[in-house]
C-alpha cells in the first residue's frame, strides 16, 4: 500500500475487457510528507469514487483487484482502496 495523489484521469478507445466500464486515475505515488514525488505517476483503476486532487492508498494486490472487476485476466495492476483526510 501507498500514498498518491490523484492528478488526472485517463480516457482509453480501445481497452482489455476486463476494464469495460472501470474508471481509470493517473496517480502520483508520495513519500510519508504527502508532497515528495515517489517515482513516476501510475495508472490506477478508481474504486472509491476519488477526483483529481485528493490523497488516496493505492495497492497493488492483484487479488482484490480481480475481484473488483470480476475477471480472472486483467492487466490492471494499482486500484485505490481509501481517500485519506486532511486533517
Amino acid at each position: 500500500m501507498q500514498l498518491a495523489r490523484i492528478i488526472g484521469t485517463a480516457t482509453a478507445t480501445v481497452k482489455h475487457p476486463s476494464l469495460e466500464g472501470a474508471r481509470l486515475l493517473v496517480v502520483q505515488p508520495l513519500m510519508a510528507d504527502r508532497r515528495t514525488a515517489d517515482g513516476d505517476p501510475q495508472l490506477a483503476i478508481d474504486t472509491v469514487a476519488a477526483g483529481v486532487g485528493d490523497v488516496v492508498v493505492i495497492t497493488s494486490d492483484g487479488r482484490l483487484l480481480r475481484e473488483v472487476l470480476h475477471s480472472e485476466v486483467t492487466p490492471a495492476r494499482w486500484s485505490t482502496i481509501a481517500l485519506v483526510d486532511d486533517a
